[in-house]
């Protein structure tokens, strides 16, 4: 297939990948750039502490075995549907969409920068987040809001989390024998989103025009009455910043309860502790919630799957999230369940519900080298 570096360029940290056919060859992160005592002062440091590392394990950055370069980006808005071989001109429009991804794209156009610098003679390619949910109709993806107010401002659903989606929902299908099948994946980390997946294409997301739409997540609120935030700035006297940041940083999980790490709630459940049980009913009633109305947006499902962090390792929250709904084909195994096997539904479920590992990075690296094929085809 190739051998493909996959970065995911972040505004204190660099994470990496190489792959090689489908068989990661190294992998690691840069973190703390530009902290004191970090041994990255910005990005081009971090990008040659991580070209270090791969000398290091005897891939070097230079290696002409090396075929692309792939890049995490995380916002493409209606410019970039589908991953795109970075030129001056793709530079410029990533660039345009700053404001839709502030605090993302401009770390990740720092990445690309200095990557193409560091290797100017190899093709590379940017993988957008936003993509896989570009196929999304216009009826899932408008807010009913004014329309010129929402095109001059390009306000409408995005959705987030996308190589993720696309990976799992294909694994998903596969893994049931329906490679053409309905699915609804819920990625589940400290992010967590929720995806209707059909033939491969998605048809709708919870995340919106930011990530903070949606399912409970780790820090964030997920779903809101859009009137709160009046509330709390007339009301409360907060300011946009301040409510900024209690939306997407004191609240979810951690503003229910004081913890954003499910293992440590799970334990708090556990021990009876009754702020923890609150938080973690809310969390579940949320998926359970959005695995109804995919349902209803698909007709007919396949598979669900479970992925990200706590997806893959929490039965409890598999458990809980789908009790009740077995009057839908719907029903988790107890014992398949706790062990984590590839599909915890009992044998003869209408819905087989499956637990895939996630994995983005090889996701991108098929991508890029999609687009590199395509490329030298033309």
């Amino acid at each position: 297939m190739g051998r493909v570096l996959v970065l995911n360029t972040g505004s204190s940290s660099v994470k990496y990948r190489l792959v090689d056919g489908d068989r990661r060859r190294a992998s690691g992160m840069v973190e703390r750039i530009g902290e004191p005592g970090s041994a990255a002062a910005g990005h081009e440091e971090a990008l040659k502490v991580v070209a270090a590392e791969l000398a290091a394990g005897g891939f070097g950055l230079d290696s002409p075995e090396l075929t692309a370069i792939g890049h995490r980006v995380v916002h493409g808005g209606t410019t970039f549907t589908e991953p795109t071989l970075i030129t001056e001109e793709v530079v410029r429009k990533i660039e345009e969409l700053v404001p839709l991804a502030p605090l993302h794209n401009p770390a990740n156009l720092a990445g690309i920068e200095v990557a193409r610098r560091l290797r100017p003679d190899l093709p590379q390619v940017a993988v957008f987040d936003t993509a896989f949910h570009a196929t999304i109709s216009p009826a899932a993806a408008t807010y009913a809001i004014d329309r010129e107010t929402a095109e001059r401002l390009r306000i409408r659903r995005y959705g987030f989390h996308g190589t993720s989606h696309a990976y799992v929902s294909r694994e998903a299908a596969l893994a049931v024998g329906r490679p053409l099948g309905n699915v609804i994946v819920l990625h589940l980390g400290n992010g967590a989103s929720a995806s209707a997946v059909s033939a491969g294409r998605c048809v709708e997301t919870s995340m919106g025009m930011t990530p903070l739409e949606g399912l409970v997540m780790g820090t964030r609120s997920g779903d809101l009455d859009p009137a709160v935030v009046l509330y709390l700035g007339r009301t409360g006297g907060m300011s946009l910043d301040e409510i900024d940041t209690l939306l997407n940083r004191r609240s979810g999980m951690f503003g229910l309860c004081g913890d954003n790490d499910m293992r440590a709630v799970q334990e708090r459940l556990a021990a009876g502790d009754a702020d923890a049980e609150l938080a973690f009913s809310v969390y579940c009633h949320r998926l359970r919630k959005y695995v109804g109305a995919y349902y209803a947006v698909l007709g007919t499902v396949d598979v669900i799957a479970f992925t990200g962090g706590v997806g893959e390792n929490s039965p409890l929250v598999r458990r809980t999230a789908l009790a009740g709904l077995e009057a839908l084909g719907i029903a988790v195994d107890p014992a398949r369940n706790e062990r984590g096997e590839r599909l915890i539904s009992p044998d003869g479920s209408v819905v087989k519900v499956a637990v895939i590992p996630t994995d983005e990075e090889l996701e991108i690296a098929q991508q890029t080298l999609a687009v590199i094929s395509r490329t030298n085809r033309q």
